[in-house]
């Protein structure tokens, strides 16, 4: 039998960690998925402002960050001091929000403030290196597939064939909101969602807001059950769309490029996903829309779902961050 590691999560309670925010991904990963590992024995260290790390378990194996620094202003998961984190020779694990917040956030300072060992993230390592460099250890963890969220999902045939389902965040399209979002936010919204937008000027292309609906957080999967066909695109890297789409059983038209990284994900071609870009879209659209009842369209979306719950699903997730864990102890 594998030794039980023992895990110190420290955590400022918060809304990203809520099962009533209006993304849950993160509270079912670490509240849910973690505790499910038969090899984990987590505990829980919530806090105020300070914490002082000669308060945890003297057998803890691990210290288990949410976040890697407070990169939000109004949502901050972490304490702003962790006393004595200097003096202790166990492991510190986190995980990093977008990496483009360190444009705008003194990353690299938190690592030292909070005397991190390691870091992992759903984004592929290429792009971490990319503004982290190489001094910090890390792993790509696809991570945010809670296998419940998609069970029971209504089958292919009984749901709306004759329009594509378009959702989240799209680019800015005035002058002024582009400059906003490229020079005062931590990414570019009109690269990272330049196809996404070019789409919802389709015609059969329904769209569904980011917020402005009842599908949010863990009913998400309840919007995209009721399309056989949805688009998961972002054009600076892939996102959780990737995996919450297929999971859902939905035909995924995917936009991978050498751009966006979204080749290391596994799916292939015309088997578990329809890969458009900004030359092929309208196109590889157009011939699912002609022949929506040819049976191929249902198989592809079967396999992109199997690969998905097969591969990508939390507890996969939690199974590499134990490996991960395990390499640091």
């Amino acid at each position: 039998m594998k030794k039980k590691i023992e895990v110190a999560f420290i955590y400022k309670p918060c809304k990203t960690l809520s099962k009533d925010y209006y993304f849950t991904h993160v509270n079912n990963f670490f509240m849910h998925a973690l505790k499910r590992h038969e090899q984990l024995v987590i505990t829980d260290y919530p806090t105020k402002e300070i914490f002082d790390i000669n308060n945890i378990n003297p057998n803890t194996d691990i210290i288990l960050l949410p976040e890697n620094g407070n990169t939000a202003a109004n949502d901050s998961c972490m304490p702003n001091e962790i006393k004595n984190i200097d003096k202790t020779d166990i492991p510190i694990l986190a995980r990093i929000g977008d990496v483009y917040a360190m444009k705008k956030n003194d990353i690299i300072n938190n690592h030292a403030k909070y005397n991190i060992t390691a870091c992992f993230s759903y984004q592929p390592e290429l792009l971490f290196r990319k503004y982290y460099g190489q001094k910090f250890k890390f792993k790509t963890i696809l991570w945010g597939i809670e296998n419940s969220h998609y069970d029971g999902m209504v089958s292919f045939n009984n749901r709306i064939k004759t329009k594509i389902l378009n959702s989240g965040a799209l680019a800015p399209t005035k002058f002024l909101s582009k400059l906003m979002h490229k020079y005062f936010r931590a990414g570019d919204a009109a690269t990272q969602y330049k196809l996404r937008t070019l789409c919802n000027n389709l015609p059969y292309v329904d769209y569904t807001p980011t917020l402005n609906h009842e599908y949010v957080g863990d009913d998400y999967p309840k919007l995209l059950q009721k399309y056989t066909a949805s688009i998961a695109a972002t054009s600076y890297c892939y996102t959780t769309k990737y995996l919450e789409i297929p999971a859902a059983g939905c035909l995924t038209f995917m936009e991978v490029t050498d751009a966006n990284y979204a080749r290391d994900l596994g799916f292939i071609d015309n088997e578990t996903a329809i890969f458009i870009n900004e030359k092929n879209y309208q196109s590889k659209f157009e011939e699912y829309l002609s022949d929506v009842d040819n049976k191929k369209w249902e198989e592809i979306a079967n396999s992109g779902r199997k690969f998905v719950m097969d591969n990508l699903t939390n507890d996969h997730a939690v199974n590499n961050l134990v490996e991960l864990m395990t390499e640091l102890i």
